[in-house]
Formats: C-alpha cells, structure tokens, sequence
C-alpha cells in the first residue's frame, strides 16, 4: 500500500450516504476508547458508541456529526462508517441544539411506536385466549 495523505470517508445510514469526502484525519469513539485514524494507518474495524465523530478534510476543515451507534471500517485508504443515526453540524454548540432536538424527538417517537406495539400484542393475547374458551 502506498502512503497517502489523504483517505476517502464515507458516512453511511441505512437508507442513504449521509457524506463523503476526501479526509485527512478522522476521530471518533469506541467501546474501547477514543481514537484518531489518519490515511496511512492499518486497516481495522471499530464499534462506534454514540459520540461526536470529527472529520479533517483534505483543506483542514473539521465537520463535525452527532452519530448513533454504528461501525467503522478502515481498509486501505478508504474508511466506511455505517450509523443508525447521524446529524451534521458546522460547530459543537449547534451540534448539540441539533442533536437534542432530533434525536430526542426521534427517540419519543420510538417509545409511542414500542408503547402501541405492546398494546397490540397484548389485544392479541387477548383474542387468542379467547378462542380457547369452550363455547357454551
């Protein structure tokens, strides 16, 4: 492999490509800690906790995005990052604002949909038992 000074990053979701772009340095955090990966390092895979991942591009910007779990992968000179969710942002205090309001509502959203689910399942129990009930 040869040395490079920059990798290309691609920031995935499960339905679309959030981002990519040719990087200089990428940070982020997993279950073992904080890490910075710069292009020519090895190749590995990484479980990303929900954290602030932190791209250098190729002109030293940094980009910052609010991410839900996900996985990274390095190979070669390029880096996938898989995520549940994920939010850009242009600094750290607006991150936050966008993260509390997106996420949190999106959470809330989950726990109705899990709260109705469980009311449907339980009308199912409900109606089977029923069913077993001899008719008199």
């Amino acid at each position: 492999m040869s040395q490079a000074e920059v990798m290309h990053v691609n920031l995935h979701l499960p339905t679309r490509l959030l981002f990519g772009c040719e990087a200089k340095q990428v940070f982020a955090e997993a279950e073992n800690g904080a890490f910075a990966m710069l292009p020519n390092h090895t190749d590995f895979v990484a479980a990303l906790l929900p954290s602030v991942l932190v791209i250098t591009d190729a002109e030293g910007a940094e980009l910052f995005f609010g991410i839900d779990q996900g996985v990274l992968v390095k190979h070669g000179h390029q880096v996938d990052i898989a995520v549940r969710r994920a939010v850009q942002s242009e600094d750290l205090v607006s991150l936050n604002d966008i993260i509390q309001t997106t996420f949190i509502e999106v959470d809330e959203n989950e726990r109705v949909a899990r709260t109705a689910l469980s009311r449907l399942e339980a009308g199912i129990v409900r109606r089977f038992s029923d069913l077993r009930k001899p008719l008199t």
